[in-house]
C-alpha cells in the first residue's frame, strides 16, 4: 500500500469535483479548472511565503554582518541572530512554513491523476488520460506527449534563467548555488514517469507559478530557491 493512500479521503473530494466539471466540459479541461482554482485557493499561503521570503532578504547584509563578526563564536551568533529578527519582527523561517502548508494538496493532486480511476479513461486529443509515454503509439499520441514537454521545458527555462540572475545577484554565494537552477527542470524529466493527466497538472500548475512568482517578486529579485520547485 502507499503512504500516500493516506490522502485517499480528500483525493476522493477532488475526485467528485472534477468529475462533477467532467459532466459539463472536457475533462482535460475540467483538469485545469480545478488546478487553478486550488492554486487559486493556495494563493494567500504564496504570499504570505514571498512577504518572507523578501523579510529574509531585506535583512541579509545584516546577517552576513553578524556572522562575519561572530565566526569564531557560534553561541553568541545565535543569540545575535535571535536579537536581529525580534528587533525586526521576522521569523528566520519566514517563507518556509506556508510553501510546506502546500504539499499536501499537491500530493493529492499528484495522487488523483496517478491512481487509476475513471477520469483517465478519457481522453486529450484523442490520446487516454492515463497513458504513459511508453505506451503511446502513433504520431498523434506521441505529439501530445511531445507537446507537454515542450511547454514543460519552456517554464523550466524561464525559471532557470530567473534562479541563475538570483544566484549571480547573491553576494555570499548559497550551498548548491550552481545546482539550485538546473531543478528548475525537475517537472520535465518528471513528466516522463505519469500518465497524460498528471502531466498536463505538471503544465498547469508549473506555469501558474511561475507567473504567481513574477507577479509577487515583481521589482524585487526571486530567491534562487523558491525558482527550483
Amino acid at each position: 500500500m502507499s503512504v500516500l493512500a493516506v490522502l485517499d479521503p480528500a483525493v476522493a473530494v477532488a475526485h467528485a469535483a472534477v468529475a462533477a466539471l467532467a459532466h459539463v466540459l472536457p475533462t482535460a479541461l475540467a483538469i485545469v479548472l480545478f488546478t487553478v482554482a486550488v492554486r487559486l485557493a493556495l494563493h494567500p499561503l504564496a504570499r504570505a511565503a514571498a512577504r518572507g521570503e523578501k523579510a529574509r532578504g531585506r535583512l541579509a547584509p545584516k546577517v552576513a554582518e553578524l556572522q562575519k563578526e561572530h565566526k569564531e563564536r557560534p553561541e553568541r551568533l545565535r543569540e545575535a541572530l535571535a536579537e536581529l529578527y525580534r528587533q525586526e519582527q521576522v521569523s528566520p523561517v519566514a517563507g518556509c512554513l506556508p510553501m510546506l502548508v502546500q504539499i499536501p494538496f499537491f500530493s493529492v493532486m499528484y495522487r488523483l491523476f496517478t491512481t487509476p480511476n475513471d477520469l483517465l479513461d478519457h481522453t486529450l486529443f484523442g490520446v487516454p488520460l492515463g497513458l504513459h509515454v511508453g505506451g503511446a503509439h502513433g504520431a498523434g499520441q506521441v505529439a501530445v506527449f511531445v507537446a507537454l514537454e515542450v511547454g514543460l521545458a519552456a517554464v523550466g527555462f524561464v525559471n532557470y534563467r530567473r534562479a541563475r540572475r538570483a544566484a549571480a545577484a547573491q553576494e555570499t554565494p548559497q550551498p548548491g548555488a550552481r545546482v539550485l537552477p538546473y531543478l528548475s527542470f525537475g517537472s520535465v524529466v518528471f513528466a516522463l514517469l505519469v500518465p497524460v493527466a498528471a502531466a498536463l497538472y505538471l503544465l498547469t500548475t508549473s506555469v501558474w507559478s511561475t507567473a504567481e512568482r513574477a507577479w509577487l517578486y515583481r521589482g524585487v529579485p526571486v530567491p534562487a530557491a523558491a525558482l527550483a520547485v
